[in-house]
């Protein structure tokens, strides 16, 4: 009996594509390695995601176009264009990148009375922010990043790493802010390498606001537009 040989072809290999959120996530990956912070990577994902929503992001002149008509600040729209930059950097795509001036616009600055009143509301940890954030002007995001061996009890000083690589700075706090910053960290048994506190500065951001609304609103106020 004659035995029939059965030959099978492997299957031709499928080469995927790379998909947008992979492109993005290779812009990402270079911003990592080129040492951008947690912080800008981050606001250039969430620029970027929204772009890939509502344009093609390999067709230059359509993410101009969309960017152009959006109704949003020219400060938003130059962030946009930044974030759309690192994209065509990482691709080599030619674009010439429009140039949106940000309007100078006044800073609502709150009273001592209306920050005493916050952290008087406050629970105990954001209202440790606020102390923080009142006596030393600290960006959200340097106060997010504080560890514990930042700062020195016996100077009642805080030595913050810098937001933008700017100079270091010793900022002096009162002995009040001292002893309340040395009970936070004995109540929460923090080590010297620890964060002062837990949280990201985009919700120490949120939960201020969402307060300062709150108060506004009981005082019968005009809440701030930020």
């Amino acid at each position: 009996m004659n035995k029939r040989r059965v030959t099978t072809s492997a299957p031709p290999i499928q080469t995927r594509n790379p998909t947008t959120n992979d492109k993005i996530f290779q812009v990402l990956w270079e911003m990592k390695k080129r040492g951008n912070s947690p912080h800008t990577i981050k606001n250039v994902s969430k620029l970027l995601t929204l772009l890939d929503k509502h344009t093609d992001l390999n067709k230059p002149e359509q993410v101009k176009q969309f960017i152009a008509n959006k109704n949003v600040s020219n400060g938003y729209k130059k962030n946009l264009c930044l974030a759309y930059d690192k994209y065509c950097q990482c691709y080599s795509i030619d674009w010439q990148m429009p140039k949106y001036k940000p309007q100078a616009k006044m800073i609502q600055i709150p009273t001592k009375a209306k920050i005493d009143a916050l952290i008087a509301r406050a629970g105990l940890k954001l209202g440790l922010k606020l102390r923080i954030s009142k006596e030393t002007g600290l960006r959200p995001i340097e106060l997010c990043n504080l560890k514990v061996k930042d700062v020195d009890m016996d100077k009642k000083a805080i030595y913050p790493t810098t937001a933008k690589n700017g100079a270091g700075r010793i900022l002096k706090i009162s002995s009040n802010l001292q002893t309340a910053i040395e009970n936070h960290i004995k109540r929460n048994e923090l080590k010297a390498n620890d964060k002062l506190f837990n949280g990201t500065a985009e919700n120490y951001g949120k939960y201020y606001r969402a307060m300062r609304n709150s108060l506004a609103n009981k005082l019968n106020e005009e809440t701030p537009k930020t």
